[in-house]
């Protein structure tokens, strides 16, 4: 997933894909649940019916997604644990090190935020 800050300029297909994303990581879209048509999807999210058609394509060529003809698009098992995987990889390996460059610029003490974040 990308973060906000950081989604400026991708296409909307991406952002589409990442919100997708979210929803199977958060378990709104559980592994055997049907996904929504690209009809509704694009109605709930004001876009493009193709956009989405392209976002929902990305997840059947990752195989997270299996089409059942006639039927709809469904969630498939072990889907949100691969893409636990492939999210935290590129979290780690794209996002953190601009995270840990931040930090240092600003000279905020990562400690300091864990302790926040462990008070919440």
């Amino acid at each position: 997933m990308i973060s906000p800050s950081t989604s400026a300029g991708r296409p909307v297909y991406l952002k589409l894909r990442d919100q997708i994303a979210a929803a199977i990581l958060d378990g709104r879209f559980a592994e055997g649940a049907m996904l929504p048509s690209v009809r509704a999807y694009a109605a709930a999210e004001s876009a493009n019916p193709l956009t989405v058609a392209k976002a929902y394509q990305q997840f059947q060529a990752e195989g997270l997604v299996q089409v059942q003809r006639g039927v709809g698009m469904f969630v498939v098992a072990g889907a949100a644990d691969a893409l636990r995987l492939r999210e935290r990889a590129a979290f780690l390996s794209h996002e953190w090190p601009e995270i840990v460059l931040r930090l240092r610029r600003l000279h905020i003490d990562p400690a300091h935020l864990l302790a926040d974040l462990a008070s919440d």
